[in-house]
């Protein structure tokens, strides 16, 4: 790191880029000036040190940021940079992992990570983070908080499922293993209806989550899950990009004239997406003919079960991109037209 002050007079800010690790407790800035870097400086992850820090950049006119998105860590300063007029970019972890390949950089710290994420935004096409809203930005924190809960739920019932397997296991134990499993449902349900009464108060919430709960297997706590995630996406992107962003799309592997590996998913992007995609795929499966349809013909074409799944999310996810953009409710008739064959038996 090139050790020495950084000169903030207006002749010297030419060509200024900022990097920034976001973790839970800490944010290391790094910036970077006509290529080179000055020291890393460190700020706890809390109000007061974030205003500290977007107070520095405000300093250095025409400096950009870089971000990575980590979780829900990165948002409150993304919103501080953003809300002052600093242009900030959000990237994928991939890219920034994959961009630190490709410069060949063995070591793995905050400083050099933050350094890394400076020389992207130098190098790469700026592409500006778009605000959400704040209700869209609630949603997200309930769908979040509502899935971990769900997953604290699933364990507990697995719990449950073991102590009674055996009739040595103390009454106690049962008791109080089936009381976590209510309090967890009890907290579950009570986020929820504060997530139903946020969408109540914005008709253009209301709107998109009619949309949602009209396709046959999207419930209530899927629809809050898919527009915790979906409504956070960037503004414009394409039915592809959305396929990306959730890690739907598929991932090819070949090398030379032997190496030629099964197509598989990338997985590359917003798992979140992916998790609330797959019991309304599932659902839709069963009880509406025409996904039903389409995903049969994909096992009568040789893929497996969970591959067929899949594919009927990717589709899924194409049909809510549609519907959100046009503002008109799920056609099932569009999503796979059900061959006459079928229809004469």
């Amino acid at each position: 790191m090139t050790n020495r002050p950084l000169n903030t007079t207006a002749e010297s800010v030419h060509r200024l880029f900022a990097g920034v690790d976001v973790g839970a407790d800490e944010l290391v800035l790094v910036i970077r000036k006509n290529g080179k870097p000055f020291d890393p400086q460190k700020y706890a992850n809390t109000r007061s040190d974030r205003t500290r820090l977007v107070n520095k950049l405000i300093k250095l006119p025409g400096i950009k940021v870089c971000l990575e998105a980590t979780g829900i860590y990165h948002f409150d300063l993304a919103i501080a940079l953003h809300d002052t007029g600093i242009p900030v970019m959000v990237v994928n972890p991939k890219a920034s992992h994959n961009f630190a390949k490709v410069l060949m950089k063995n070591s793995k710290t905050d400083a050099v990570d933050a350094n890394t994420l400076a020389e992207y935004v130098e190098r790469m096409n700026f592409v500006a983070w778009t605000r959400p809203s704040n209700q869209s930005l609630a949603l997200r924190y309930y769908a979040r908080r509502i899935d971990a809960l769900t997953g604290q739920k699933a364990a507990a019932k697995n719990h449950l499922h073991a102590l009674s397997a055996t009739e040595e296991t103390p009454k106690a134990l049962l008791r109080d293993a089936k009381l976590a499993i209510s309090q967890l449902e009890k907290r579950i349900n009570t986020l929820a209806s504060e997530a139903l009464a946020l969408i109540d108060k914005h008709p253009e919430l209301q709107r998109i989550f009619e949309l949602l709960t009209g396709i046959k297997g999207i419930a209530q706590t899927s629809a809050i899950a898919l527009m915790g995630e979906l409504l956070l996406l960037p503004p414009n992107l394409s039915h592809r990009e959305w396929v990306k962003f959730a890690g739907l799309d598929p991932k090819a592997f070949e090398s030379g004239k032997s190496i030629h590996k099964k197509m598989r998913l990338s997985k590359a992007g917003n798992r979140h997406i992916r998790s609330a995609l797959y019991m309304p795929a599932l659902s839709a499966k069963q009880h509406d003919p025409h996904v039903r349809a389409y995903f049969q013909h994909l096992i009568d074409n040789g893929k497996k079960p969970l591959q067929a799944v899949c594919a009927v999310m990717r589709k899924l996810l194409h049909a809510i991109h549609g519907m959100l953009k046009h503002d008109q409710p799920f056609d099932n008739t569009q999503f796979y037209a059900i061959p006459e064959s079928i229809i004469a038996e």
